[in-house]
């Protein structure tokens, strides 16, 4: 798949989450739109074995989404993928729903249950270590925020991810530099990750993770034989693709009234149209 089929699937999955987010009154609209182009490449094009009708196929990559309370973006993603029927994702927000606001196993395509920041990549090291016991090829994907990275569990994984030689997981961080609270080098510094995650014995990584190219690029030029684990910096702008929400704090989880959401959409529609 080219990127420019890449990007439009994005484009699209973006216009649905929008809509999705705006009738459900709820959600976290700014982090699952900076995490968005990420999730559709390793959907479409970086995991492997995933098969909608077969959900926990033995040799299926793992994705485990730690940023949890984005899980818009992955159900939009699911959909796409074919493991979400659209007439489900339309009951997100609604009473009796299998979609929570954070993800679930309930819903087919979901690994585990996720949100209480700080512990997927906990989950992804067991996933890992799992498929080097069993010898299996599979491999594990964690993505998670920047300002999770304020948890003190991450750093645990880290130390484990090293030690057990997991070149096996891939690590993502969402660096859009805004959490719920404002700029994370006001809220709790992390700079400089690169370093820090270094200095773990993690292979470190930066990509522009609002080009699919270079997503695509970095995700391809992995070394899973080199026993060490991998970690991506994905540099994200807050809200991307709609421009009054691109690096503003407040949508973290704004809710769109109705006007907006009209703006939102058509701005996306005419990238749409730009690629088909």
């Amino acid at each position: 798949m080219t990127n420019k089929e890449l990007t439009l699937i994005a484009e699209k999955n973006r216009k649905r989450l929008v809509e999705v987010v705006y009738a459900a009154k709820a959600g976290h609209i700014g982090g699952d739109l900076s995490c968005l182009n990420v999730m559709t490449a390793l959907y479409f094009s970086v995991m492997k074995n995933l098969d909608s009708a077969n959900p926990k196929a033995a040799d299926r990559d793992r994705f485990v989404l730690s940023k949890g309370h984005c899980v818009e973006a992955l159900y939009v993603t699911l959909e796409a993928k074919g493991f979400l029927k659209p007439e489900v994702l339309d009951t997100l927000g609604q009473y009796g729903s299998i979609l929570s606001g954070h993800p679930t196993i309930e819903v087919p395509g979901i690994e585990v249950n996720s949100g209480a920041l700080g512990h997927g990549l906990s989950i992804g090291i067991g996933m890992a270590i799992a498929a080097k016991m069993d010898k299996k090829a599979w491999r594990t994907y964690v993505l998670m925020g920047d300002g999770e990275q304020g948890e003190g569990s991450i750093y645990e994984a880290a130390m484990a991810g090293h030690k057990y030689q997991l070149d096996n997981l891939v690590a993502i961080i969402d660096r859009n530099h805004l959490q719920i609270s404002g700029d994370t080098e006001n809220v709790m510094p992390i700079d400089s990750i690169a370093e820090r995650w270094g200095a773990f014995g993690w292979d470190v990584v930066s990509m522009n993770g609002d080009s699919m190219e270079d997503i695509v690029k970095t995700f391809h030029t992995i070394d899973y034989t080199n026993k060490k684990p991998h970690l991506i910096i994905s540099e994200t702008t807050k809200g991307k693709g709609v421009s009054f929400m691109e690096g503003i704090a407040k949508w973290h989880h704004g809710v769109l009234n109705e006007e907006q959401c009209k703006a939102a959409v058509a701005e996306i529609e005419n990238r749409i149209k730009s690629l088909q």
